[in-house]
């Protein structure tokens, strides 16, 4: 990856990252949470890649500076950070990107619907693998009142489209057909 590289039992990341897991350990310290330093290495990671992260990824490219990480190491890390906000998961891909919304919220994140949620789209190019976050927030008051209208009270949502990026389309890429999940 070239945004990251470690050393004796620490990964070094790019300025860019950097900055923003410390915005991340102090937004964690304000509302009373602990960015613990696997738990900021891991996200380091998901924010160093190009392309969303499985979690085996994630353990192969921490074990350098953590020989004896093992799965339990990065599912505890991911748990905090998606019941932080921090990261998204894409379930199609089974993999994990970075969020800086919670972070970077102007609002402490409790205006964006009834709920007082984050809800996200996401573009998946199944060309590259790449994921592109969208915040239209049109999008979830209309998923919201259509299942209130079924009598289901909506907790989260996430939507992903996917499909083809522009640099994909360009190159003539052709989309790589994912198997349809048990639940797809």
């Amino acid at each position: 990856m070239p945004d990251s590289s470690a050393t004796a039992d620490t990964l070094v990341f790019s300025s860019e990252v950097t900055q923003r897991l410390d915005l991340t350990a102090e937004w964690c310290q304000r509302n009373g949470q602990r960015l613990t330093e696997t738990r900021r290495q891991v996200l380091g990671l998901i924010l160093s890649s190009e392309k969303p992260s499985g979690a085996y990824d994630l353990l192969a490219r921490l074990r350098p500076a953590h020989p004896k990480a093992a799965p339990p190491t990065v599912y505890r890390a991911l748990d905090f950070l998606l019941e932080n906000s921090l990261i998204h998961r894409l379930e199609r891909l089974s993999a994990f990107v970075g969020c800086s919304h919670a972070v970077e919220c102007p609002h402490g994140c409790n205006h964006h619907d009834e709920g007082g949620m984050h809800r996200a789209q996401f573009l998946i190019c199944r060309g590259c693998d790449r994921a592109w976050e969208l915040e239209q927030e049109a999008i979830a008051p209309v998923l919201t009142r259509a299942a209130q209208s079924m009598g289901f009270k909506a907790e989260s949502a996430t939507v992903e489209i996917e499909g083809l990026c522009v640099a994909c389309q360009k190159a003539g890429a052709l989309p790589v057909r994912r198997p349809k999940t048990t639940a797809g």
